[in-house]
């Protein structure tokens, strides 16, 4: 969900930037957009395209400015791998709960949108988030 609402937002705000979004584990790989996150993305007129699950590649990590987590749990796992590199954000000062587990695909797009948003605003802004 995190890649099209900051793709919205970005356009909205005439933001030009390249977004993709991609795992921290290959378990989810190939699978695509899980329905109930298609549902949540529709209801607020997000609008998004194909998408399939991987991992993170080096070339992804290193070709990126920004490289954000929506968790603690991620956070952890890209340091882990890339080390303690700056380009390494969260994407709130807390983690979003994964919908996956709870169930609530609508408090995970609130968060997310207020994250894109903050991050939208300080590129706007031109400083680095």
């Amino acid at each position: 969900m995190a890649e099209f609402i900051f793709r919205h937002i970005a356009k909205e705000m005439d933001i030009e930037a390249s977004v993709s979004s991609a795992g921290v584990s290959s378990e989810e790989e190939g699978n695509g957009i899980y329905p109930p996150a298609k549902r949540v993305l529709k209801k607020h007129g997000i609008p998004f395209s194909f998408h399939r699950a991987h991992r993170i590649t080096d070339s992804e990590f290193h070709s990126n400015d920004l490289v954000i987590a929506l968790d603690s749990s991620n956070l952890r796992a890209l340091q882990r791998r890339f080390g303690d590199d700056a380009r390494i954000r969260m994407l709130l000062d807390r983690d979003v709960d994964d919908p996956w587990y709870t169930d609530d695909f609508d408090t995970a797009y609130e968060d997310i949108e207020k994250g894109c948003m903050q991050l939208a605003r300080g590129l706007a802004s031109g400083r680095r988030p």
